[in-house]
């Protein structure tokens, strides 16, 4: 019996069983209120603020008894006018059906008195996956009016006539509610379903009321991982609590009970260096922490971790589990320092080579291989003051490639000592110290080898003027031998040399002239000419070196003006407009060239008469007539250039000036060009006489094409004259076979030439094939010399005549054999005839062996035939 009391602060619930058992455990649906295992209910929190009456569930379980009871307290704050003082009574006893009935009651100052009926069902437990049997009942509904009319009761909702419709019914005159099946939380935690009570006819009777069914979870689901294999990693020498990574089951059973609480263990640990337990999980969370020092990736890189979930949080007599595997990578740091594998490497290289890999320092490095506390870094810190080496490192192998750079001398240096230090691309770890081995000494060897004679000034730059002349020597031009310890002989040769103006000599390199140099030379670049010599020894073997030298040229006024440019026109009568600006160019150079002196000879003394020349500035004058009128020509004018030199160069230059008419806009006209070029009136008029000739000719000959074309198309040949062919056509009268052929008789093939055997047969019998004893029609006879339009007439009445000739055979189409010679050499046919009579032995055939076997079986068969 359950009781609840309106009190100041607390509530209060006395639970007692039919069999007086108290080890009663409560449960509230509402998070804000609980209820302790003496019946007391409780506030979680303040609730002053509860304007409306609070409703919740309390589920009581017997600590020794499996089966769960639950009933609705409803809640208001002390002296609140809305709930009405009553008093609930539930009877639940064990193995019996849960029957509720509802009397309420109410108090005033002078007593009890009546109050207007209402219904209220608690909500309903049902625990999932339960075996049965079903239908089961999990409640009575009644109404305390079923004395006075006949109620009906129903259920709406999901779960009842709404999918997943079927799994609750009731009946509809015990309102006996059911549950059909076995419930699954997982899928469906609850239902809402509404109740409704009718009398016969149909009205309600109640206001329908809403019914909470909460499926009670059971552990019947394992904890299930995320991930099978989770990897995770942690650096080494990682201090006790370095987190590792986390894993994480999830439970599909209701977290807010025990069913779905999981917990996490480490089953174990593989390998157990340097102990079995390195690390450790959070029962809680899943993360994996350390929880010892002395993780070495050189020793162990990777951790096998088994770790194991259970539910009904962690315990193993109740929960069930599952396990997944965790991969622990240990990370590499660089604890290492790399140690040279020798304390001294050796080498030689051969001088004046560059890129040359001495020798190869080989290191060690237990740090994880091709990342940065492993890759080595080389550096020379003594030995190599003037830089010749460096070191490279090989990415493969991690070896140091000690490499000239810079070419090094036999003659200055014979051998070098190094000093060398390697380390890592990355920093070394905090309180690791660089080894000892980590220092090497490098002796390098330098071989000697046979050099090059060596120009010490190289290229070389002389000067000289231009115009010097053949034989003049320049300048000795020698070479060193840098081998000074082996005394050898240089020569020198000539290498380029464009111009071949120059010459050395083989012993000493005096260098000497063979032609005039010339500044304006095309190869004379920028006044300089340069030219290549060979200086080798008598080494073994030869070695040889290259030296230029450059020839700077001054120049000397030895080319004289020339007039620019060498034609113009003038019109022929003086215009203010009609004049010639002229210039000139000389190839030397400042201040052998402008301003340029321009005047007229006085020989002969028409130009200066005609002509008349002034100065525009010093690099240009001007040309123009002096005289009013001109006669269209062409004049040759002379001009006299000099130029500024010291002493001054002079050149009388021709320009050819064409005088011709103008028009108004002083440019010479077409006739006057003409005449201007030189043509007299006689010239022009041939011209013209020898166009006209021309075109007379080309029309002429369009006229005959187009008249024979109309030849053509009035009378259309069937032949074209050019394609007969007639006469290279031979007729054979017969054609012989073959040289086995060659004894046959064959005049019995050919037409007879007489005609007695056909005269001599009786009327009426005749072949088919012979010709008929008549006159022959006279055919058409083509004239000796036929013009080719009367071949189509020739061939029509040829072709009407043979239509009518009846002793014409159809020689063109069928050739007729008239006469096939009497009696044929190899008989008749008719003797291969067969007997029907009488009887034949083919026992013979047995005789002639396998081949015949069936034909002797066939034909040879005796008596049993």
């Amino acid at each position: 019996i359950i009781y609840i009391c309106k009190h100041p602060n607390i509530p209060s619930i006395k639970f007692e069983d039919c069999q007086r058992n108290r080890e009663v455990g409560f449960v509230s649906s509402d998070p804000n209120f609980s209820v302790r295992p003496d019946g007391t209910v409780y506030a979680e929190q303040e609730v002053g603020n509860l304007s409306e009456p609070v409703q919740f569930m309390v589920t009581a379980r017997g600590l020794h008894d499996p089966h769960i009871w639950e009933t609705t307290v409803k809640l208001a704050l002390a002296g609140h006018p809305h709930p009405s003082p009553f008093t609930k009574v539930i009877r639940i006893c064990k193995d019996k059906y849960r029957v509720i009935t509802f009397y309420y009651t109410g108090s005033s100052a002078n007593g009890l008195r009546r109050q207007k009926r209402d219904w209220v069902i608690p909500p309903i437990n049902v625990p999932e996956n339960s075996r049965g049997p079903f239908p089961h009942m999990l409640v009575r509904i009644r109404s305390d009016q079923d004395k006075d009319v006949g109620i009906r009761y129903s259920i709406t909702g999901a779960g009842a006539d709404q999918p997943p419709s079927g799994i609750y019914n009731i009946d509809p005159i015990s309102g006996n509610m059911f549950v059909t099946q076995p419930l699954d939380r997982e899928e469906r935690a609850s239902f809402h379903l509404r109740a409704h009570a009718v009398d016969m006819n149909g009205n309600q009777v109640e206001n329908p009321i809403d019914l909470y069914i909460y499926v009670i979870d059971m552990n019947d689901n394992r904890p299930e991982f995320q991930n099978q294999v989770y990897n995770g990693s942690v650096a080494e020498g990682s201090k006790p609590g370095s987190s590792v990574m986390q894993v994480t089951a999830t439970d599909s059973d209701d977290s807010t009970t025990a069913n779905g609480m999981v917990r996490y263990r480490i089953l174990s640990q593989s390998p157990h260096s340097p102990i079995p337990n390195m690390f450790t999980i959070n029962s809680e969370t899943g993360d994996i922490v350390t929880v010892a020092a002395g993780l070495d990736r050189e020793k162990v890189s990777q951790y096998t971790i088994i770790v194991q979930a259970t539910d009904m949080e962690g315990n193993l007599n109740f929960g069930l589990s599952n396990t997944a595997t965790a991969l622990i990578s240990i990370t590499d740091i660089n604890d290492n320092p790399p140690e040279l594998t020798v304390r001294t490497f050796s080498g030689e290289v051969p001088e004046n080579k560059v890129n040359v890999v001495v020798t190869n320092l080989t290191v060690v490095d237990r740090d994880q291989p091709h990342s940065p506390n492993w890759n080595a870094v080389y550096r020379i810190v003594s030995g190599d003051p003037s830089g010749h080496f460096t070191i490279r490192t090989n990415p493969i192998t991690n070896e140091g490639m000690v490499t000239v750079v810079k070419p090094v001398d036999f003659e200055m240096n014979r051998a070098f000592m190094l000093t060398v230090v390697v380390s890592n691309q990355a920093h070394l770890a905090s309180g690791i110290q660089s080894s000892l081995q980590s220092t090497a000494g490098v002796t390098i060897s330098v071989q000697d080898v046979n050099e090059p004679p060596v120009f010490p000034v190289n290229p070389k730059m002389i000067r000289f003027e231009e115009g010097v002349p053949a034989g003049t020597t320049l300048t000795v031009f020698a070479a060193q031998d840098p081998d000074h310890f082996i005394h050898q002989t240089v020569r020198y040769s000539k290498l380029s040399d464009p111009a071949n103006w120059l010459k050395i000599n083989r012993t000493n390199g005096q260098i000497t002239t063979m032609a005039l140099l010339d500044r304006e030379s095309i190869y004379v670049k920028n006044n300089v000419y340069e030219a290549t010599f060979l200086a080798f020894d008598n080494g073994s073997p030869q070695a040889s070196g290259t030296g230029t030298l450059q020839i700077y040229l001054i120049d000397v006024n030895d080319n004289a003006p020339v007039l620019i440019p060498r034609e113009a026109q003038v019109c022929e009568r003086a215009r203010p407009n009609s004049r010639i600006n002229i210039t000139a160019s000389d190839a030397d150079a400042d201040p052998n060239i402008g301003p340029f002196v321009f005047e007229l000879p006085s020989f002969p003394a028409s130009v200066r008469r005609n002509w008349t020349i002034s100065r525009l500035s010093g690099d240009y004058a001007q040309l123009r007539l002096r005289i009013p009128y001109l006669e269209a020509s062409v004049y040759e004018i002379p001009i006299i250039v000099s130029d500024s030199g010291n002493p001054p160069l002079s050149n009388r230059s021709v320009i050819r000036v064409k005088v011709c008419p103008c028009d108004d806009n002083g440019d010479c006209s077409a006739t006057g060009a003409v005449a201007a070029a030189g043509l007299g009136t006689g010239a022009i008029i041939s011209i013209l006489i020898c166009i006209i000739i021309l075109l007379s000719m080309v029309l002429l000959f369009v006229v005959w094409i187009k008249r024979r074309e109309k030849e053509r198309q009035t009378k259309q040949l069937l032949i074209d004259p050019e394609d007969d062919v007639r006469d290279n056509i031979l007729k054979y009268d017969e054609e012989g076979g073959g040289e086995e052929d060659q004894d046959y008789d064959l005049s019995q093939l050919q037409q007879p030439e007489s005609l007695d055997h056909i005269i001599n047969k009786p009327t009426g019998v005749r072949r088919v094939d012979e010709r008929p004893v008549i006159a022959e029609s006279q055919y058409p006879v083509r004239p000796s010399l036929p013009h080719p339009g009367d071949i189509g007439d020739f061939i029509n009445d040829g072709l009407r005549a043979a239509d009518n000739d009846p002793t014409a055979p159809p020689y063109d189409s069928l050739l007729v054999f008239d006469y096939e010679g009497s009696g044929s050499t190899a008989g008749s046919v008719s003797s291969l005839n067969s007997s029907s009579t009488g009887d034949q032995d083919y026992d013979y055939l047995n005789d002639w062996g396998p081949r015949f076997k069936k034909l002797a079986d066939l034909y040879g068969g005796g008596d049993d035939d």
